[in-house]
């Protein structure tokens, strides 16, 4: 008896131990099969995720001097693929253009407010105050503003405050240059005139710095002011009464918008004239000396990096040029007569023969 419940109890463990192994087998199988599927659901949710990148940034780019197709305007695209910016992956630009007409640009400037743009990028000092006005939210990036505080867009250029960051091109410090380029490029030169935009704010205070460094150069300026398409022409018979030698004139985007106007004009009343924007040497003007705008928009990306990336605009100080162009057009002084000194043909950046 004593032996049988010995044996029943040893059946009985040995019964015991065989459910047991059973059992952990069957938690095993069950515990590896759910972690297979967890894991099998995290690689579909990481794969559908590698599939579904975040949204495309929108950039807002208001030109109104250029086409988006223009060398200047591809040079902003150029500076994005630098940064590591994919177009349709990263960003997505909304191009907008004037053509030069400024009575477009506030309704192009609300077209992109409107469209909830994450930056906007403008190429003049008109745009950028549009801008301004419209909207103190999103970030407004300068590209080809010639003078940010004299303009009222910023407080200084450490430290820019609101939401219009940029780069300044510093057409107003390099005025007094052109001078005196004007004047080593045609030595007995005594009479120049001066052509200016009264409707532009920063204007008076370049007439203050060239009437500062005139006698300096023994020149004797007059000054003849242009608002609007109408009054170039007008312009052109008070610069003939002045008996003005050559043409000095002062940067301005509507002059830029109605260069061929003025490039006609110049050519009709034999002036030598020095221009701020290489295109208008391109064009036929006899010099030019100014910043690199395709340098200038390239680097205005990166102002749109740092923004994308989480800077604040306010925390953004204004950036100057880097680079600047001579350029002198010798068909031009030929057709004008004019002999260009070796001096200066050495000092110029390009020599249009």
């Amino acid at each position: 008896m004593q032996r049988r419940v010995a044996w029943s109890s040893s059946c009985g463990r040995r019964q015991g131990e065989s459910v047991i192994r059973r059992t952990s087998r069957f938690r095993f199988v069950y515990e590896a099969a759910t972690l297979a599927t967890c894991f099998g659901l995290l690689t579909v949710a990481g794969i559908v995720g590698a599939q579904q990148p975040a949204s495309p940034r929108h950039i807002g780019i208001l030109l109104v001097l250029w086409s988006p197709e223009s060398k200047d305007a591809q040079a902003f695209r150029q500076g994005l693929l630098d940064a590591g910016y994919v177009e349709g992956r990263d960003v997505v630009i909304e191009w907008r253009s004037a053509a030069g007409d400024y009575e477009r640009v506030p309704q192009l400037v609300a077209d992109l407010v409107q469209r909830k743009v994450d930056v906007i990028v403008v190429d003049t000092t008109p745009a950028a105050q549009v801008a301004k006005r419209a909207t103190s939210t999103i970030p407004i990036v300068m590209a080809l503003v010639a003078d940010p505080v004299g303009s009222g867009l910023v407080a200084n250029l450490a430290h820019p405050g609101g939401n219009v960051p940029g780069l300044s091109v510093m057409l107003a410090e390099l005025s007094t240059k052109r001078l005196q380029l004007l004047q080593e490029t045609i030595p007995r030169l005594t009479r120049v005139a001066v052509l200016w935009n009264p409707a532009t704010r920063w204007h008076p205070r370049v007439i203050e710095d060239l009437k500062a460094v005139a006698p300096s150069l023994s020149m004797e300026l007059s000054f003849v002011g242009v608002r609007t398409p109408e009054e170039i022409g007008p312009a052109f018979s008070a610069v003939s009464r002045a008996r003005a030698e050559a043409l000095y004139i002062i940067p301005d985007a509507f002059f830029f918008t109605h260069r061929r106007t003025l490039l006609n004009l110049v050519s009709k009343a034999r002036l030598p004239a020095i221009y701020w924007e290489r295109d208008l040497a391109d064009e036929g003007g006899l010099m030019s000396y100014g910043s690199n705008n395709s340098e200038i928009m390239r680097r205005s990306a990166g102002y749109v990096d740092k923004i994308l990336k989480g800077a604040k605009p306010s925390d953004l100080p204004i950036e100057q040029p880097t680079k600047f162009e001579f350029v002198v057009n010798l068909k031009t002084a030929d057709a004008l007569g004019v002999t260009i000194p070796q001096s200066v043909l050495l000092r110029a950046d390009e020599v249009i023969r």
